[in-house]
C-alpha cells in the first residue's frame, strides 16, 4: 500500500512540476518542468528509501525493489512528457 501511495504522490507531484512549468514558460514549459521533476523525484525516492532502511527497520534489498515502481513509473511519465511531446 505505501508503494502505491508514494507512487500516486508522485504522479501528483509531477502534475504541479509540469503545471508550474507552463506557467513559468509557455512555450517549453512543460517539458522542463518535468525533466526538472526527475532530478527531484530521483533524490525524494533514495530518502525515501533510506528513511525506510534506517528508521522503519526494512532491509535494502526490500528498499531496492519498492524503488523500482516508486521512482520509475512516474520518472517514466515525466520522461515521456519531456522527451517525447
Amino acid at each position: 500500500m505505501h508503494i502505491l501511495m508514494v507512487t500516486a504522490a508522485g504522479l501528483v507531484l509531477l502534475g504541479a512540476f509540469a503545471l508550474g512549468g507552463y506557467l513559468l514558460n509557455k512555450t517549453a514549459g512543460l517539458a522542463d518542468g518535468a525533466s526538472y521533476f526527475i532530478w527531484f523525484w530521483l533524490a525524494a525516492s533514495v530518502v525515501n528509501g533510506i528513511f525506510g532502511t534506517v528508521r522503519a527497520g526494512i532491509p535494502v534489498i526490500n528498499e531496492i525493489g519498492a524503488l523500482i515502481p516508486i521512482f520509475g513509473i512516474p520518472a517514466a511519465i515525466a520522461w515521456y512528457l519531456a522527451y517525447r511531446m
